[in-house]
């Protein structure tokens, strides 16, 4: 028998009440605070962010010698840390719950190539991200979402094949080259 390759899980959830207006305004803040491409992007790190909490939730009705307890609570709060969203003097599940969308957004690659000044705008990072500009250590991404992780925020940089970060020139400097050097030949 053939294997279906089918992923089912979904990486979104849509809104129970699509038209509640404070809703939708919360969400066009957070579109164009971050400079996102749609409302799916916000409604993906909702449910990211309702999974951790609700993970975090049932550990706390746990007894806190628990063996699983101990053992999922270290690891969920060992994935917050990595990625920034909690410091390491509030490693405990009480502060998983206090996590916001925005936390986890300001910890997006888009957000990061803006705020270090490698793009004019949060719209441009993405480009740039996308057109395969950016790498964060030795690896290129073009994934506008990638979470960054802490230890690989200070590795972000364009990437070495780009014309930014030391490359070959682009069309428009190849183009402008060449007929800058014979528009200088011809007028001598």
């Amino acid at each position: 028998m053939p294997r279906k390759y089918t992923n089912y899980s979904k990486t979104s959830k849509t809104p129970r009440r699509p038209f509640e207006k404070e809703r939708l305004d919360n969400e066009m803040k957070t579109v164009g605070e971050f400079g996102l491409k749609n409302k799916r992007e916000v409604w993906r790190i909702q449910l990211m962010l309702a999974k951790m909490r609700a993970a975090a939730r049932e550990l706390l009705t746990l007894d806190e010698k628990s063996p699983k307890r101990i053992f999922e609570g270290a690891a969920l709060l060992r994935r917050c840390t990595r990625l920034g969203l909690l410091e390491e003097d509030k490693r405990e599940l009480d502060y998983v719950l206090a996590i916001k969308i925005q936390d986890i957004m300001s910890r997006r690659l888009q957000t990061l190539v803006f705020k270090q000044n490698l793009a004019k705008s949060l719209h441009h990072a993405r480009v740039l991200i996308r057109q395969r500009h950016i790498r964060v250590g030795r690896q290129m991404v073009n994934i506008p979402s990638f979470l960054v992780r802490v230890d690989s925020e200070k590795h972000i940089d364009y990437a070495l094949t780009s014309p930014f970060g030391g490359g070959k020139p682009g069309r428009v400097a190849k183009k402008s080259s060449n007929s800058g050097g014979g528009d200088a030949e011809e007028e001598d």
